[in-house]
C-alpha cells in the first residue's frame, strides 16, 4: 500500500513538474513574441522617421538651389558673395529653428569647394578625393540625399545647380547626426550612430571619437551611462536577433545605409525601461518618434517616394511651397523664378496644384 502511495505521489509530482515547465516555456515564448513585435514596430517607425528626415532635408535643399543670388555668385566667380549668402541663411536657421548644426556649402562643377557657411578656410579644397559618393552625382546629375561618410558622418543633400540648361555647380546642405539623436532623445530613445572603422581614414574630424564594439560612435551627444551598459551586453546575440532585452532595457540594432544603399555602419537604439513600458502601451497606433498616427507617417513616406504630386517636377513643388515660408528679402530673389516656372503650366495643371489632385482626374473650374 505504501509503495502504491509513493508511486502515486511520484506520478503527481511528475505531472505538476511538467505543467510548471510547460507554463514557464510558454511564458518565455510569449515574452519573446512580444519583444519581437515591439522591436519590429520600433524599427519600422525608425525607418519612417529616417525617410521623413531625408525628405525634409531634400525639400529645403531643392528650394535653396533655385536662389538667384547663389547662381549669380557662381556665374560671377564671387566666392565672398556666396559665403555671405550661405552664412546669412545658416544664421537665420540657428536663430529661428531648433537646427543648430545646419551647414551649407557650394561646389564648382569639378567638386572643389566654392563657399561654406561656416567660413572660407577650405575654399579651393577638392572634395572628390575623400567623397566617393560625389562621382556618381557628377555623372547622372540627380539630386541625392542620405547619411554619408566624410570628415564627419552627417546627413547630406547634394543638389546640382543649373542656369538655363547649363550646370554651374552643386549645393550641399549638411545636418549633423546629433540633431537626429536629439529628436529621438526627446521621445525617450537613445541613439548611437555607429560608423564602420574602414571610413576612419577619411574621417579626419573623428580621429578621437570613442569606439563601441569595433564601430566609431559618430554622434557626440550619446548617453555615456548607456554606453557602459551597451559594452557589457552580448553583441553576438544582438547582431543575430537584431534585438536584446536585458535589465529592463531594450537594445535594437539596424543597418545604416548611405544614399547609394551601401551599408556603412549600424544604428543602435536603446530604450530605457520607462520608454519600453510607455511604448508597449502605445505602439499600436501612435509613433513615439513623430507623434503622428501611422497613416499620417505613411503619407509622408509616400510623398518621399513620389514627391512632385500635381507639379511637373519636384523643383517646382519645393519652390512654391518654400516661397511662402521665406522672409521678404529671400522672396524678392525667388519671385521671378517662381513666376517663370508657373507661367509654363496650363490652366488645368494649375487647378490640379490648387486642389492637390492628380493630373488624370477630371478638372472643374476656371483660372483667370
Amino acid at each position: 500500500m505504501k509503495r502504491i502511495s509513493n508511486l502515486y505521489l511520484g506520478f503527481v509530482f511528475i505531472i505538476l513538474l511538467s505543467l510548471s515547465l510547460s507554463m514557464l516555456f510558454f511564458l518565455k515564448e510569449s515574452q519573446k513574441d512580444k519583444l519581437q513585435a515591439l522591436s519590429r514596430h520600433v524599427l519600422d517607425d525608425f525607418q519612417k522617421d529616417l525617410a521623413y528626415e531625408n525628405a525634409d532635408l531634400l525639400t529645403f535643399s531643392l528650394a535653396l538651389s533655385e536662389d538667384g543670388a547663389l547662381k549669380n555668385a557662381l556665374l560671377n566667380d564671387d566666392e565672398e558673395m556666396a559665403y555671405e549668402i550661405l552664412s546669412a541663411i545658416s544664421k537665420r536657421f540657428k536663430e529661428y529653428t531648433p537646427l543648430q548644426t545646419l551647414r551649407l556649402q557650394l561646389f564648382d562643377n569639378d567638386f572643389f569647394i566654392f563657399a561654406q557657411s561656416w567660413g572660407n578656410a577650405s575654399v579651393g579644397m577638392p572634395m572628390w578625393w575623400f567623397r566617393d559618393d560625389l562621382e556618381k552625382l557628377k555623372q547622372n546629375k540627380h539630386p541625392k540625399v542620405g547619411i554619408e561618410t566624410g570628415r564627419r558622418l552627417t546627413f547630406k543633400a547634394t543638389i546640382p545647380i543649373k542656369s538655363g540648361k547649363a550646370y554651374i555647380g552643386y549645393l550641399e546642405v549638411i545636418q549633423f547626426v546629433d540633431e537626429f539623436a536629439k529628436k529621438l532623445r526627446q521621445r525617450g530613445i537613445e541613439l548611437f550612430a555607429l560608423m564602420d572603422i574602414k571610413y576612419l581614414e577619411q574621417a579626419s574630424l573623428m580621429k578621437e571619437f570613442p569606439f563601441l564594439n569595433g564601430y566609431i560612435i559618430a554622434n557626440k551627444n550619446f548617453n555615456k551611462k548607456l554606453e557602459l551598459k551597451a559594452k557589457a551586453i552580448n553583441w553576438k546575440r544582438l547582431e543575430r536577433r537584431g534585438y536584446l532585452y536585458k535589465d529592463k532595457i531594450l537594445y535594437l540594432l539596424e543597418p545604416m545605409y548611405n544614399g547609394d544603399h551601401e551599408e556603412i555602419g549600424k544604428y543602435l537604439l536603446i530604450l530605457p525601461s520607462h520608454t519600453v513600458t510607455h511604448y508597449s502601451h502605445n505602439y499600436q497606433d501612435i509613433s513615439i518618434f513623430t507623434r503622428l498616427r501611422d497613416k499620417d507617417i505613411y503619407k509622408v513616406v509616400q510623398l518621399w517616394e513620389n514627391p512632385s504630386g500635381s507639379y511637373r517636377n519636384i523643383k517646382d513643388k519645393n519652390l512654391v511651397e518654400w516661397f511662402g515660408k521665406l522672409n521678404d528679402e529671400d522672396k524678392k530673389m525667388l519671385l521671378e523664378e517662381t513666376k517663370k516656372r508657373l507661367s509654363l503650366y496650363t490652366k488645368d495643371e494649375l487647378i490640379d496644384v490648387i486642389l492637390e489632385n492628380k493630373h488624370k482626374e477630371k478638372k472643374v473650374g476656371i483660372v483667370k
